[in-house]
């Protein structure tokens, strides 16, 4: 068996998505990375709103750009009655999984419900994403991303003292998205094994609370939070940032009392400080952070970045830069593993990530990012619909 085709383990699954934003795209961008079908219904004339979040990627969204490769567009507008028969119809023929994340209660309003698929396909597999569940108390409210960080906590335990910051990335879509993706994946087993579908309700506020679990246990009980430690850990010392002689910033780590050995000897040359009793413990370290802290700036400000680090690859210690995205997009790790692809768009090629656990001297789906409406046409044939029933389709806004 070629290598490709063991990089393709879900070709031959069809996936039909009703998706914006995020967390279903991503879902199904690493299905369709995975050798899937992925059809995005899209609204005709403006599509996915995650489109027009911004013109940074050669006048194309960033976040359209990342989560939507490999995958086909067809546009339907599913206020008509029309539109939402052929969807219906696409399912019925072709789909083995639904995916959606619109407003809470449209898709069942639409007729897409498991139980309404099921019921006609009982190998169905519908996933739905939403921010709190298709049931309780808080089942109708929307939500977006930065609202979920705060509902599940992450705002608490995020940030400077004086001030709560959210993640520069969408964590909460990302986690409900890759929760959602792999729960597809185990339900795709399943009907493998039994031949039954499964319906799949994902909230992005319980895949966030999961991804809490550390800071929920170190309060458990009425125990008092982590506090807000900016890029410092919050409960570990030394763990965080801290500015070198050259005016540069060394993010360093430490573990356990055999680092903090270590770190003393050959980083800070001042061995007798892994005996001094302030410091014996990560939980006095922790207690005594200011006056370690100043101990470890006197040192450091005789030391460029390049000099910490060397000191702290040679006691072992953990540590890292403070990159920016231009030194991301150049890392030198990801170089040198093969990490980089391009993928087409309707605005010539771009630069994408190899998806992780992909070997970089392999191949690996990476397919162009549609453009709106670019597979209407092809998927309607496939259905058996004529070209003049495509342009009247298309006359009549349809599609």
């Amino acid at each position: 068996m070629s290598t490709g085709s063991l990089l393709r383990p879900l070709a031959g699954i069809t996936v039909v998505t009703l998706e914006h934003a995020i967390a279903a795209p991503f879902a199904t961008r690493q299905l369709a990375d995975l050798g899937a079908r992925v059809i995005k219904v899209e609204r005709p004339g403006v599509g996915d709103f995650a489109r027009g979040y911004d013109e940074r990627v050669k006048g194309l969204a960033s976040h359209f750009v990342w989560t939507n490769r490999s995958k086909e567009s067809l546009t339907l507008d599913l206020k008509d009655a029309e539109a939402q028969g052929i969807l219906k119809r696409l399912i019925r023929e072709q789909a083995d999984v639904v995916v959606q994340n619109l407003a809470p209660g449209a898709a069942s309003r639409l007729g897409l419900s498991y139980d309404a698929l099921a019921a006609e396909k009982p190998g169905i597999i519908v996933c739905d994403i939403s921010g709190y569940g298709n049931d309780g108390p808080y089942r109708d409210r929307k939500a977006y991303d930065l609202l979920i960080q705060g509902e599940a906590g992450f705002l608490s335990v995020t940030g400077t003292p004086d001030t709560p910051s959210k993640a520069g990335a969408s964590v909460a879509d990302i986690a409900a998205g890759m929760y959602a993706y792999s729960s597809i994946l185990a339900a795709l087993f399943h009907r493998a094994n039994t031949g039954q579908g499964r319906h799949i309700d994902i909230s992005m506020l319980e895949s966030l609370v999961e991804w809490m679990g550390y800071p929920l246990y170190y309060a458990h009980d009425g125990a008092p939070p982590p506090a807000r430690a900016g890029a410092s850990h919050a409960t570990i010392y030394p763990y965080g940032p801290f500015p070198a002689g050259d005016g540069r910033t060394v993010l360093l780590g430490l573990q356990n009392e055999r680092e903090w050995t270590a770190f003393c000897d050959v980083v800070l040359r001042r061995p007798e400080l892994a005996a001094d009793e302030r410091f014996s413990s990560n939980s006095r370290r922790h207690a005594a952070r200011d006056d370690l802290g100043r101990i470890i700036a006197e040192t450091f400000s005789t030391l460029t970045a390049e000099q910490v680090i060397a000191r702290l690859e040679e006691a072992r210690i953990a540590n890292g830069r403070v990159n920016d995205m231009a030194e991301v997009w150049n890392h030198p790790q990801l170089a040198a593993r093969n990490r980089w692809r391009e993928v087409g768009s309707e605005q010539g090629t771009i630069p994408a990530l190899l998806p992780p656990g992909f070997p970089g001297d392999g191949d690996a789906r990476m397919d162009p990012v549609p453009a709106l409406g670019q597979h209407t046409d092809a998927i309607l044939a496939a259905l058996g619909y004529t070209a003049d029933r495509i342009d009247r389709l298309r006359a009549a806004k349809v599609i």
